[in-house]
């Protein structure tokens, strides 16, 4: 815990970058509890959820080529700026989904919304080892992927109440604003210039470039896949709105049952940043982490199938994401320390590229057996948890090559 005080009190860059993560996240999830509830109130439909889902992960993958070849060109801090700047004028829209007839427009502003995150994230995962020394690189993400779970535990939890108290609007309102904040805090941020290095190219020869390089060191192309393995749980996440709108429904409206849920997730995602930023100071205990941590948040997951109240449901799903949380310090810290400058943004965005067609097949996939197969939710549950089992397998069979 010191370390990661100590990181934040004396680096004063990253703590600008962490400020504007606070704001930014803690006004996404007002945001996506308010969404989600108000999709169902308007349709009925998890599957319009599952569209929502889609929506907030695809145009990652459409952007995602581009993106990375950008943020490997030009000035990593501007692009988050610019894309902070029209994430936040993009979700005032929302406040215009008022009926059935106009929520195709909750979608237009999502995927634009997302569609900038292709850009922000890559190069806010890029810029990291230039602001933070390699030894603190595993207490920076600690401290990222902690904020994000705390933001979304107090967001969700928050989120529900304002939208019942204040509205929809409200929410909105706030996530528009926490965008612009974060634009701030950036805008403030000295990063030091990157080293003299080949520009990467533009087009497709700069996506091409990329591609090569991640041919050439088989152990990065592994590691960005951890991601991509863990989006298997978007179909739980899908289960949650489900699970908290129609099986431990609370009182007349669903936002309540929700927001618990989705609170839960943070809280799990809080605690496992904390219990890896003790116990994995090196690659080779990152890398045994990754086996077991797959193998535990599955198991979770599909207890899911057979707990009776919505509090014993929270239980595990704080405990899955414990250690989901863990494999996603792992994958961020593993490529930070192996992958140059020069290529980390393609990298990291191909590795947001695997996570979100895999998010999206899971999530859609599962709204379409909830829907059309009509199969009952915790079944599903338990499907999609043992679904994490398979890379969990992976992982651990061949253990002796992943930590040479």
């Amino acid at each position: 815990m010191r370390t990661l005080i100590t990181l934040i009190r004396e680096n004063r860059n990253f703590r600008l970058l962490w400020f504007g993560q606070i704001v930014s996240q803690l006004g996404d999830w007002f945001n996506v509890v308010a969404l989600y509830a108000l999709l169902f109130e308007l349709t009925g439909s998890a599957t319009a959820v599952a569209g929502m889902m889609v929506m907030q992960l695809l145009p990652v993958a459409i952007v995602g080529p581009i993106s990375g070849v950008i943020v490997d060109r030009f000035d990593r801090r501007r692009i988050m700026i610019a894309a902070d700047i029209v994430r936040g004028a993009a979700v005032l829209g929302l406040i215009l989904v008022r009926s059935a007839d106009t929520v195709w427009l909750a979608y237009v502003v999502t995927g634009v919304m997302v569609a900038c995150s292709g850009f922000f994230e890559p190069a806010r995962s890029a810029t990291v080892p230039s602001i933070v020394p390699r030894e603190q690189l595993v207490a920076a993400n600690a401290i990222s992927t902690g904020t994000w779970s705390a933001m979304l535990a107090i967001g969700a939890s928050l989120g529900g109440g304002v939208t019942v108290l204040l509205g929809r609007d409200a929410a909105f309102v706030i996530n528009a604003l926490s965008f612009f904040i974060s634009a701030v805090f950036l805008w403030r941020m000295r990063v030091p210039a990157r080293a003299a290095t080949e520009r990467a190219a533009l087009g497709l020869q700069g996506v091409l470039d990329g591609l090569s390089y991640m041919r050439r060191h088989g152990d990065v192309a592994r590691i960005a896949l951890i991601k991509g393995g863990w989006a298997i749980v978007g179909g739980a996440l899908l289960l949650l709105t489900v699970f908290g709108d129609r099986i431990f429904r609370i009182g007349d409206s669903s936002d309540a049952g929700i927001g618990i849920l989705f609170a839960a997730r943070g809280i799990g995602a809080f605690a496992g940043s904390l219990i890896i930023s003790l116990i994995a100071a090196r690659q080779g205990n990152l890398i045994r982490l990754i086996a077991p941590a797959y193998f535990v948040a599955g198991a979770c997951y599909a207890a899911l199938a057979i707990v009776p109240t919505i509090w014993f449901a929270a239980a595990v799903v704080i405990a899955a994401h414990v250690f989901g949380s863990m494999l996603w310090v792992a994958s961020n810290v593993l490529l930070q320390m192996r992958v140059p400058d020069e290529f980390r943004g393609r990298v990291f965005s191909a590795e947001l590229i695997v996570m979100a067609l895999v998010q999206s097949a899971v999530a859609y996939s599962t709204a379409v057996a909830l829907e059309m197969w009509h199969v009952d939710p915790r079944v599903l549950a338990a499907l999609v948890g043992l679904g994490l089992w398979v890379p969990a397998a992976i992982w651990a069979i061949p253990r002796r090559k992943h930590t040479s």
